[in-house]
């Protein structure tokens, strides 16, 4: 088939890619609303990434005659595979949302609050999530949720609120900044936004729940070292609790959150040993039996490295009946991320944990096997030279085992 080319004119000059939604800003240059509004509003940047001139105002003015030349030309090349770009829905007015806000910080009918979290909801389907952010709705959502949940309303209307709040400060992209003044003992809104967070994290439904799992990692994402090492034993339990919930981790996004968050937090202080106590390893062997995702797996093994480096995550791994075995199969199986850690768990095992029935675990349930076969396969040289240590180190019991298959004991590396 005939290649197409996209003419140059439906390029955003920012993501050089065709333009859905294009609109003009005040220097006279044509961007894809999306671009546009992502640089101007989460990164920040007040000057034309074309002009170099100052943006002088926010307001976008759509390019009702490009967009209908786009969809034109994309239906006439409908059969390179071109797909004719959606009229795009007609943008909120910042002025639409001011008014909203006004209304609901005057009144003290949650009613009436929720029919303005409501309203915004609806305002950020049809494009005005940027706006939402640049008129001061963040700070009023986080007020609503602190307010309510510190209080202890919990009825009905109150829950739904404080859900549909949480669902719109997952999906607007708020600035770094402003994360910051969210983890912030002195902002604007009464205090460190972590705190109402861990209460839903306690005492929330499973979609409430899922929610602050997700803003709470964003939080960690931008957050000071005291934050870090500070974090309780009660918030280790709390998110392993998601982790274990099958009605919150069916959500492949709350389980990203939730494993991610443990990656960012282990390292600190004595996180690892907070971690281990909650119960993270066992739930994490779980879910390597049950999940096959493999960023979810990659992710997974990340942690139980990092656990296992402790000797209380060493001992929790080799208590669960199909530790060593779950790890060692993942090892070729996922990824070349996934094989290097559960190589690295293996190797922390036989290091500072191998007794004689250790041993014979890996022997029995195939970890051996699979450190020979490793060494077969094109695997890395990194990986190869651990896979070698740990075989070396213990060649003794298990070189001459019945357990390794004979087309892979000829792998065996040589004792030194």
């Amino acid at each position: 088939m005939e290649e197409v080319e996209v003419p140059s004119y439906f390029i955003c000059p920012i993501s050089m890619q065709m333009m859905k939604d294009p609109v003009i800003v005040s220097s006279g240059i044509t961007y894809d609303r999306e671009n546009i509004e992502r640089w101007m509003f989460s990164c920040k940047n007040n000057a034309c990434p074309v002009t170099k001139q100052e943006i002088s105002t926010k307001d976008l003015t759509p390019n009702h005659i490009l967009r209908r030349l786009i969809q034109y030309w994309c239906t006439i090349n409908e059969s390179h595979g071109f797909e004719r770009i959606p009229t795009p829905r007609q943008s909120v007015e910042k002025s639409q949302i001011l008014k909203l806000l006004n209304e609901a910080k005057t009144s003290s009918s949650n009613t009436i609050k929720f029919k303005c979290v409501e309203k915004l909801r609806s305002f950020f389907a049809h494009g005005g999530k940027n706006n939402l952010e640049e008129v001061g709705a963040v700070g009023y959502l986080v007020s609503l949720i602190k307010n309510n949940v510190l209080h202890g309303d919990d009825s009905e209307l109150v829950i739904n609120m404080i859900e549909k709040s949480l669902d719109i400060l997952c999906h607007i992209e708020i600035s770094e900044m402003d994360m910051k003044n969210l983890m912030s003992e002195d902002d604007e809104n009464g205090g460190i936004f972590l705190d109402p967070l861990m209460q839903i994290l306690k005492f929330g439904n499973f979609q409430s729940r899922g929610f602050a799992v997700i803003l709470i990692k964003c939080l960690f994402n931008v957050a000071d070292p005291k934050h870090l090492i500070s974090v309780t034993n009660d918030f280790f339990k709390e998110v392993v609790n998601v982790l274990r919930d099958n009605k919150v981790n069916s959500s492949m996004q709350v389980t990203k959150a939730a494993l991610k968050l443990f990656v960012e937090l282990c390292p600190w202080g004595r996180n690892r040993i907070k971690a281990v106590e909650a119960g993270a390893v066992l739930v994490l062997v779980e879910l390597l039996l049950e999940k096959n995702e493999k960023r979810l797996c990659e992710l997974m093994l990340m942690i139980l490295d990092q656990l296992c480096q402790c000797a209380e995550g060493r001992a929790e791994l080799l208590s669960h009946g199909a530790g060593l075995a779950i790890v060692s199969k993942k090892i070729l199986r996922v990824s070349h991320v996934a094989s290097d850690r559960a190589v690295r768990v293996l190797s922390s095992i036989s290091k500072f944990s191998a007794n004689f029935r250790v041993l014979q675990e890996m022997l029995e349930v195939g970890v051996v096997a699979k450190l020979c076969l490793v060494l077969q396969v094109d695997s890395g040289p990194k990986i190869k030279e651990r896979t070698k240590e740990i075989l070396n180190l213990h060649s003794k019991v298990w070189k001459e085992s019945s357990c390794i298959p004979s087309h892979l004991i000829s792998s065996y590396p040589p004792t030194s």
